[in-house]
């Protein structure tokens, strides 16, 4: 038997489960996934909606000339929500490290959406969340230089301008699309102009 959740901890930890319903709590089982172990491959039926708790879970696929292009990097928060939608997962996902995730059963899950108005809203919010976020990181991919990236981010990911880093830097590269090199030779200059100070984890933007 699948040892009961302590749910109020985990929505006091992650805001976007404490939404779910009893019906869903009810189902829901945490898997255990090591580093570069598979939780879906691409053209497989989905199963479930996966919500990690921790370590990191990656969406990619391979390029023609064999490269892994990843799609999406979770590190705490729900990934792969299309497969609600979905006969076959288009990616594969893989565990960047030993993770934990949550596994919620797929029929389950479309159910509740069904049942429940107040889960419905959630969702619809969780998602317009995510769409903002992923037309940003478009906008910002498309910029050309490392400089104008760097700034997009820390006015469009912070709050008045301050993002507090809860990754490494070379991960943050990897999401802005630059090497972890040209990240801090560019974060470096932002500094000595005395457009971004930093302090530790905390990067600050100074509005002109």
């Amino acid at each position: 038997m699948a040892a009961r959740l302590d749910w109020p901890a985990l929505a006091r930890a992650h805001r976007e489960l404490a939404s779910l319903p009893a019906s869903l709590r009810a189902v829901a089982t945490v898997c255990a996934f090591g580093k570069r172990e598979t939780v879906f491959r691409l053209g497989a039926r989905p199963q479930a909606v996966y919500f990690v708790l921790a370590g990191e879970v990656r969406l990619v696929r391979r390029s023609r000339a064999g490269g892994e292009v990843i799609l999406q990097r979770t590190r705490r928060g729900f990934f792969a929500e299309a497969s609600l939608e979905s006969g076959v997962y288009h990616c594969d996902a893989l565990a960047a490290q030993p993770s934990e995730v949550l596994c919620i059963p797929l029929g389950a899950a479309r159910q509740a959406l069904d049942a429940d108005p107040a889960f419905r809203r959630a969702w619809i919010a969780h998602l317009s969340r995510e769409l903002r976020r992923s037309r940003a990181q478009g906008e910002r991919l498309a910029l050309k230089s490392a400089r104008e990236r760097i700034l997009h981010y820390l006015e469009s990911e912070g709050t008045d301008g301050v993002v507090t880093l809860t990754i490494s830097r070379k991960a943050w590269a990897g999401e802005l699309g630059l090497t972890h090199e040209t990240l801090y030779r560019t974060l470096a200059r932002l500094e000595a102009e005395g457009r971004v100070i930093r302090r530790g984890p905390q990067l600050r933007l100074r509005k002109r």
